[in-house]
């Protein structure tokens, strides 16, 4: 038995039960697959990823960028895989999913201080978490119905607020073998020549077309009991088409700073696809996120130039993700309001993106193994955290953004705001880390002059010896 339970393996399980076994603690990290499957999930390896595989912008102004290079300076497991299993994606930080995965089972597998137990965990009373001083919850946003109906129950019998849930929707991916080169060209963003993504030009006519068959397109509806509620940073492509015609060209869609090479100009609309593997044998259809039946998708997705012959590796679709009401469960240190000693991790807090799972499983497992404080607001991973303890009136997940951070003290122009939030954020961060590593030595200090004056009272060894 360990010291720790870890329930579930994806980005924030395996970051926090790694920062955790780092720490000298014995860890039990369960996870229910390969014997049950989520809608969402088909290998058996850790930290699968699901919905794309980008990290989104690795620049590091930018506030996912710095979240990473935050996480960087604590060890993570998860950007140390990504390094090391990227593939080409322009100014993103994308990975290669299978490499990954396997990069980081076996980090964690290898993990002397892990045990990795595959074995669903269905209840917060289940027998196998008997006898953990600790249990971490990082089931993700598709933990099992059980589980998650468990989680409910202990919190709305304490009074307070249940579960929450929105709709996350998955892009398809096509083989590159399949796409006609005469009718795209090689270019990433705003860059000169050829760059890491394909794009799929359309002109106003195309488009036209195109966002009809979106409008029309036969879709998978909700369950008559649920709610349909989706997350503005995942929208699926018809929904943001049904929000007017022009949606998409200032969305997934846009054609600024892709200049096509047989014209000189930008097209009317560009569908981006980006590379899945460093081989390039298969590519995601960048936004493409999508409730479209599987007979639909393929019908209008060949709509786009380039596309018309189109062999699929995998189709869209739509999940049901599980989060909580943080602000109002959970406390400062993710811990459960409801049952002490249980703490949330990833997701299912309320933050949304994989970078950002990973940094709150990285977190919980550097304050519970080493006592870590919450770092200021105005670093990426203290503005993250703060918003899971913010009270709102309708709490939503949030990616991390400068708009989770305090504002600027000083007036700045909009062009140079980004530089400004970042370097601000560094600064807060070095003081931070430096402040949290006095406090450590402080506490040896303190344990030290203790033995101290233990051994001047006549303490002595085994062998006569102080």
């Amino acid at each position: 038995m360990g010291d720790v339970a870890v329930i579930g393996g994806g980005l924030a399980g395996c970051e926090c039960a790694v920062a955790l076994a780092r720490a000298g603690l014995q860890v039990t990290l369960f996870e229910m697959k390969p014997a049950r499957m989520s809608p969402a999930h088909g290998s058996p390896g850790l930290a699968e990823l699901v919905c794309s595989n980008s990290l989104r912008s690795d620049e590091p102004d930018s506030a996912i960028g710095l979240l990473k290079r935050e996480m960087e300076s604590l060890g993570s497991l998860v950007l140390e895989a990504a390094r090391a299993t990227a593939v080409p994606a322009g100014k993103a930080l994308a990975v290669d999913r299978e490499l990954f995965s396997a990069y980081v089972t076996a980090r964690v597998e290898g993990e002397p201080n892990i045990a990795v137990v595959r074995r669903e965990v269905a209840s917060l009373d289940d027998p196998a978490l008997a006898g953990f001083g600790k249990v971490v919850v990082a089931a993700g946003p598709l933990a099992s119905p059980e589980l998650a109906g468990s989680l409910a129950q202990v919190i709305e019998e304490s009074g307070g607020a249940g579960s929450l849930y929105f709709y996350d929707a998955i892009a398809p991916i096509v083989f590159a073998r399949s796409i006609d080169r005469e009718k795209v060209f090689s270019q990433s963003r705003w860059e000169e020549g050829e760059g890491d993504y394909l794009n799929c030009p359309l002109d106003k006519e195309q488009y036209a077309a195109f966002h009809q068959a979106l409008l029309d397109g036969d879709k998978v509806q909700p369950r008559e009991f649920e709610k349909e509620i989706h997350f503005e940073g995942c929208m699926p492509v018809e929904a943001l088409a049904e929000r007017g015609f022009k949606t998409l060209v200032f969305g997934p869609l846009k054609p600024v700073g892709l200049t096509d090479p047989r014209t000189g100009r930008w097209p009317f609309a560009v569908v981006q696809l980006r590379p899945e593997n460093a081989e390039k044998t298969t590519y995601n259809l960048v936004g493409f996120q999508t409730k479209l039946k599987y007979g639909e998708q393929e019908r209008i997705f060949r709509m786009i130039p380039g596309l018309e012959q189109a062999e699929f590796a995998r189709l869209g679709s739509i999940h049901r993700n599980t989060y909580v009401n943080a602000p109002k469960v959970l406390t400062p240190d993710l811990e459960l309001i409801a049952r002490p000693g249980v703490y949330l991790a990833g997701q299912i807090t309320g933050v949304e993106g994989y970078v950002e799972s990973a940094a709150c499983g990285l977190w919980l497992g550097w304050h519970l193994g080493r006592g870590l404080t919450l770092p200021p607001e105005e670093t990426g991973l203290g503005a993250l955290l703060a918003h899971l303890r913010r009270p709102a009136k309708n709490f939503q997940p949030s990616n991390v953004n400068y708009g989770l951070t305090p504002e600027l003290t000083e007036r700045a122009k909009k062009d140079s705001r980004k530089g400004m939030y970042a370097s601000r954020a560094r600064m807060a961060w070095e003081l931070w880390r430096a402040a949290a590593e006095v406090e450590k030595d402080d506490r040896l200090n303190a344990e030290m002059a203790e033995w101290e004056a233990l051994s001047a009272d006549g303490l002595e060894d085994e062998n006569g010896e102080r």
